[in-house]
């Protein structure tokens, strides 16, 4: 028992730190101005050969270009370089989705051909995140790429989920493909701080960027309507959720009802203050590119058009993010 109560206080005191050093960190991070990594650079002996390993096999794109760019002797002692190595050319590489890489060739390069070991001192690999990594690596392979070994699942820990595996570019150098498309083990426990990914990245400017065809928001339009005929509460919720982004702002000329929440309250007085009435569009629905429009009547069979109306969508995402109600003067 003694031995619990020393682990319990042990992981309690940890816990405590870990906060600490959060916040302590948070501040150091604010007043320094990082934001994030810019770029990594890394050297080679022949930049042409580099960048189209980077371009024609990984897919990234070639971007600036610097140089040959003479050193003086003064650059070269400040920043440990050999004096007879000559100018150096830099190309800098857009890396997909995160840090940019930098490239460095230097003529007549008197520095060490000595790659670093897996235990020396020093930046050892850049690792790129794909989605499936199985794929990549067939890929890869089919150009000529050699694996040091074959990808690996990580089973447990901090890591579990993760699946990596190390290659080699055609200079030497040692590389990583990553993959963790369901999260890593340590994000179960729901942590405070969540390491940066540009798989989330990816992620987010994949939704942000999902274009809808005029079919396809025609579609969410009619769904629209189905919305507001659907009295059950959770048939109804289930439909919202297809067509209205979870931030809808709806706009009335008396009223701005904001989420679905607010929407299903207005939806549910309506329906009680008019039972049997249904809603029903006239003419076409009409698209211009991310906005709709839709002609709408209400009432029961005897008076289908007891009142009549305009709604005016707005869509992002794939999903409606403003709704604009207009109802017609009494007849």
């Amino acid at each position: 028992m003694s031995n619990l109560k020393k682990q319990i206080k042990a992981t309690a005191v940890a816990g405590a730190l870990l906060a600490s050093a959060s916040v302590s960190n948070l501040g150091a991070q604010q007043k320094a101005g990082i934001i994030g990594i810019d770029h990594v650079g890394i050297n080679v002996p022949d930049m042409n050969q580099a960048v189209n390993f980077f371009t024609d096999v990984l897919g990234f794109s070639a971007v600036t270009t610097l140089g040959p760019i003479p050193l003086d002797d003064t650059w070269k002692k400040n920043n440990h370089m050999q004096s007879g190595t000559g100018a150096v050319t830099i190309r800098m590489v857009k890396a997909g989705t995160g840090a940019n890489i930098e490239l460095f060739q230097y003529q007549d390069n008197k520095g060490s051909k000595q790659f670093p070991g897996g235990d020396d001192l020093g930046a050892s690999h850049i690792a790129f995140y794909t989605d499936d990594i199985k794929q990549s690596v067939t890929f890869l392979k089919s150009k000529g790429v050699q694996f040091l070994g074959e990808p690996f699942l990580m089973p447990s820990g901090d890591t579990e989920g993760e699946t990596w595996v190390y290659f080699l570019t055609p200079w030497g150098a040692k590389m990583e493909l990553v993959s963790y498309p369901n999260g890593k083990g340590y994000e179960k426990n729901k942590p405070a701080t969540i390491l940066w990914s540009p798989k989330d990245v990816h992620s987010s400017k994949s939704e942000s960027s999902k274009n809808l065809s005029e079919t396809e928001i025609r579609l969410l339009v009619e769904t629209h309507l189905a919305i507001w005929n659907e009295s059950d509460l959770k048939k109804r919720e289930a439909l919202m959720k297809k067509v209205y982004a979870e931030d809808i702002e709806m706009v009335d000329s008396h009223f701005i009802a904001k989420g679905f929440k607010e929407i299903n309250g207005f939806v549910e007085d309506l329906q009680k203050k008019a039972p049997g009435s249904k809603f029903t569009h006239v003419k076409s629905i009409d698209v211009n590119h991310n906005i709709a429009r839709l002609f709408w009547q209400n009432g029961t069979t005897d008076k289908p058009d007891a009142v009549t109306g305009m709604d005016l969508f707005v869509f992002e995402n794939g999903k409606a993010v403003k709704l604009y109600v207009f109802v017609d003067s009494k007849k």
